[in-house]
This record gives structure tokens, C-alpha cells and sequence, in this order.
């Protein structure tokens, strides 16, 4: 991968807490991964886990809390370091191990874990494809992959509803590059191709903010987040809502 390409997010660790961990988007985002990852029979029993891209680890504590072992990584140091101080006020810093360390490096090393997560990295990535080899060679034979990644489909399909037509037209390409705004938004049918040419085998496909993102009355996102969740949560495993979601979910077993 090339890592001068690869977006690092020191310097703005603040800017992403506000702007995502503590916004609806972000508060959905994490239930919808946790009901996904806490239904599966590898988690029903302390795992030692490796959250990739780990950032802030809002997640992974989440997880700690529920007795899992977690192995933080990610290329921000700034980032990880809110996260040792989130997994100290929170009583889980006994369960949590934090590295500064690029996705390239951990898969040079032999070690393995039966569940690695890779959430909200794919995208930033100058070479998402060869990730998706990296990340396999951390899995043990057997093992699951949760993997989440910004939705190209959907982002077009969100300016389309919009009315952002010649952003469409223009490739949905930014004349600046908007720092909390992915960089290389995936098409869901590629990436499943690449993880499939990897050796995994698809589990389980969830939308993730299938509807929040396209609600006219944007306020709504707040006032009615309860109901709202409910509902992203009945429907997000359906088609065609599940294709919709700003973010798509896969969970893949090491084959």
C-alpha cells in the first residue's frame, strides 16, 4: 500500500469526535455494528480480538466492556491515544492494547485472530484491494472478518435524490478534498469480489444508515433517533434497503 497515500488523522482527533462519534450517524453506526458482531457464536466467549483502524476505539470498548481482549491499531497515534484515555475512565483499560502500526506491518507478522475488525478504513486507502490480502493473513483459518466500508452506490444515489446532478456528472469528484469525507468511496460488488478472490466466504450483508442519511428533515436524525434505529435495524439486512445503506457491513469467514 502506499502509505504516503493512506489518510492518517493526526491533528484532527477532536474535529472527528464531534463530528461523527457523537452525532447520530456515528451512535447508529455503532449499534448497528455491535448487534451484527455480538449475534455471531465466536463472540458469545472472551475472544482476543484486532480492530484494525481501530481510531478512537469507541467500539472496541464497547466490546471490552462485554469481557473481549482487543488489540487497537492504527497509523494515528493521536488517535489512540483518546482511546486509552476513553478505555481508562471506562474501567477497560486492563482489556485493551493500543499500536501504532499500518495494516502492511501487522500482516508481515504471523500472528492471528479468530475475529479481526476493519471498519471505516477501506476507503481512506490508496490501495483498498491489496488491504483486503493484508487483512486475510491476520485472520485464522476459520476465523471471521467484520469489514465496513463507505458505499459508493449509495453516496451517489444520495446526491442523485439531491439534486446534485453535475457532482454525479463529474465523476463525484470534490474540486477540495473535505477532511471527515472519504476519499475513495467502493463499490460493494468489487470489494465482495476482492474478499471472495482473498479466500472468504460471505456471512452476512447489513446496510448501515440505510435511512438516516436520506431523511428531508435532516433534525429528524436527532428527535426521532430511538424509532429511527428501530427501524434501521428490522429492515437493514433486506434488500434493496441493505444496498442502500451509506455504509456497507460484511461479515466474511477465513476459508
Amino acid at each position: 500500500m502506499k502509505k504516503n497515500s493512506d489518510r492518517n488523522f493526526d491533528s484532527i482527533a477532536d474535529k472527528f469526535q464531534r463530528n461523527i462519534y457523537q452525532t447520530s450517524k456515528g451512535q447508529l453506526r455503532q449499534q448497528v455494528l455491535l448487534r451484527d458482531l455480538l449475534e455471531l457464536p465466536e463472540m458469545q466467549q472472551p475472544q482476543q480480538l484486532l480492530d484494525v483502524g481501530a481510531g478512537q476505539g469507541q467500539l472496541a470498548l464497547t466490546l471490552a466492556s462485554h469481557g473481549h481482549q482487543l488489540l487497537l491499531t492504527d497509523i494515528s497515534g493521536e488517535m489512540l491515544a483518546v482511546a486509552e484515555k476513553n478505555a481508562q475512565e471506562l474501567g477497560v483499560a486492563a482489556q485493551i492494547q493500543c499500536q501504532q502500526s499500518s495494516l502492511q506491518q501487522l500482516s508481515e507478522h504471523s500472528q492471528t485472530y479468530a475475529v479481526v475488525l476493519c471498519h471505516a478504513m477501506l476507503e481512506w486507502l490508496a490501495e483498498p484491494q491489496q488491504a483486503i490480502s493484508c487483512l486475510k493473513q491476520l485472520v485464522a483459518p476459520g476465523g471471521i472478518l467484520s469489514l465496513m466500508f463507505y458505499n459508493l452506490d449509495a453516496k451517489r444515489f444520495g446526491n442523485l435524490i439531491y439534486g446534485n446532478f453535475d457532482y454525479v456528472v463529474a465523476g463525484l469528484k470534490q474540486r477540495k478534498t473535505v477532511s471527515l469525507s472519504p476519499q475513495h468511496p467502493l463499490v460493494p460488488a468489487d470489494v465482495l469480489a476482492w474478499c471472495e478472490a482473498a479466500g472468504f466466504q460471505l456471512l452476512s450483508k447489513t446496510g448501515v444508515r440505510c435511512f438516516h442519511d436520506y431523511l428531508r428533515q435532516p433534525a429528524m436524525q436527532q428527535s426521532h433517533y430511538q424509532q429511527l434505529l428501530e427501524l434501521e435495524l428490522a429492515y437493514n439486512r433486506q434488500e434493496p434497503y441493505a444496498s442502500l445503506g451509506k455504509y456497507i457491513h460484511l461479515l466474511l469467514r477465513a476459508v
